[in-house]
């Protein structure tokens, strides 16, 4: 039976974004194993590794878990290894330098670089090399903007293939706007008036997704616009200090901190607003979700966002140093209900169109299929 193996920094990466495609895996008949950090169990998959990847490339454990993962790389002889994360992507392709020479193909997904415009100067001198040199171990390097692809080609990183692929795709079926009286009972049951102005945002607390932009930009609209209402789902490290900060800004009856969230397909449809306050995206699931259920976006400049916001038409592009113009923006999203309902319908079309779930998973067999070796690709496109 051939083998895959997918690595990454975190197990919660497979969970959040790829069962789909370790569940098409064995409907091909293939043995799937996993390695990463994390306890959780993951579905379709036949062998789970548990190695102490860490996100920085400073920290001392990611040498035993390229040790533990060379370990593994000899004892299965795996068909395909495909990588994901930053520091997922370096550890394995540096362990599969043998096994690749034996057969092995090596892909590797950027979920966007962590240089790109308006990076800081260290993100280049650290990952930029790095990913460079790494380019050499790499039988296909995945990109998902057009940014990073562009990058990839420009600088002549030396993959085998360069390609690029719109993500992960969006469940179209399960992430779908509700009529008006399914959306009232939503509001009703999570303890909201129905003429509140809901405004969410899921991504876990940390430096990059910048929460705090947004606990700022809500101060200015509340001062306006009282009934509006910030929904902020997941947790972090940085989450008490946002939490803290919402107190001194005079915002806690107009912020709600929802913690992790298994509901989010609920929690979307009662909402008018998705927001989006990073300072770096590759293609970011959450905006797609919020789109699929008919929402507009507010989101910040970067390339993420920028392949998904359409402006004037699916939402709006702040910069994330211009607090009033933001608000102001969100000001007149809230007074134009006919604007926010022509936002959302284009966003769920331009989902539909290129990023919904079934369309990616046909385009990710195809990009697979030269790695698979001789088998009956008959069925690929039904599944």
């Amino acid at each position: 039976m051939k083998k895959v193996l997918f690595v990454a920094s975190v197990d919660f990466h497979f969970t959040g974004f790829h069962i789909p495609v370790l569940q098409w895996f064995k409907h091909q008949g293939w043995e799937v194993h996993v390695a990463a950090s994390g306890s959780i169990t993951i579905p379709y998959v036949d062998y789970k590794y548990t190695i102490p990847i860490q996100r920085s490339p400073f920290h001392h454990k990611n040498l035993a878990a390229y040790q533990e993962l060379k370990k593994i790389l000899e004892h299965n002889q795996y068909d395909i290894i495909h990588c994901h994360t930053p520091m997922g992507g370096v550890i394995t392709r540096l362990a599969a330098r043998g096994t690749r020479k034996k057969g092995t193909k090596v892909l590797y997904t950027a979920h966007g670089f962590h240089f790109c415009k308006g990076a800081p100067l260290a993100n280049w001198l650290i990952y930029y090399p790095i990913e460079r040199l790494l380019a050499h171990q790499t039988d296909c390097l995945i990109t998902i903007n057009s940014e990073d692809y562009q990058l990839a080609r420009h600088h002549k990183f030396s993959a085998k293939t360069i390609t690029r692929l719109d993500g992960v795709g969006v469940d179209t079926e399960i992430f779908k706007p509700v009529p008006r009286e399914e959306k009232a009972f939503l509001r009703f049951k999570s303890g909201y008036k129905q003429d509140d102005f809901l405004m969410f945002y899921a991504a876990e607390f940390n430096k990059n997704k910048n929460q705090r932009l947004l606990l700022e930009i809500l101060a200015k609209v509340t001062t306006k616009s009282s009934n509006a209402k910030l929904l902020l789902a997941g947790d972090g490290p940085l989450l008490q200090q946002c939490r803290h900060y919402a107190n001194q800004l005079g915002i806690t009856e107009h912020v709600h901190f929802l913690g992790h969230r298994k509901d989010v397909h609920e929690i979307l449809p009662m909402c008018d607003l998705i927001l989006a306050s990073s300072l770096r995206e590759g293609l970011p699931v959450n905006i797609m979700e919020g789109m699929a259920c008919e929402l507009p976006v507010v989101a910040t400049k970067n390339r993420g966002h920028q392949e998904l916001v359409q402006e004037q038409h699916t939402g709006c592009l702040i910069e994330n140093t211009n607090i009033q113009q933001a608000a102001l923006q969100i000001e007149n999203l809230i007074n134009a209900p006919e604007k926010r309902r022509q936002f959302g319908q284009q966003a769920r079309q331009l989902i539909l169109s290129k990023y919904s779930l079934t369309k990616i998973m046909q385009e990710t067999s195809l990009l697979y299929r030269p790695y698979m070796g001789k088998e009956d690709h008959t069925k690929w496109m039904a599944q």
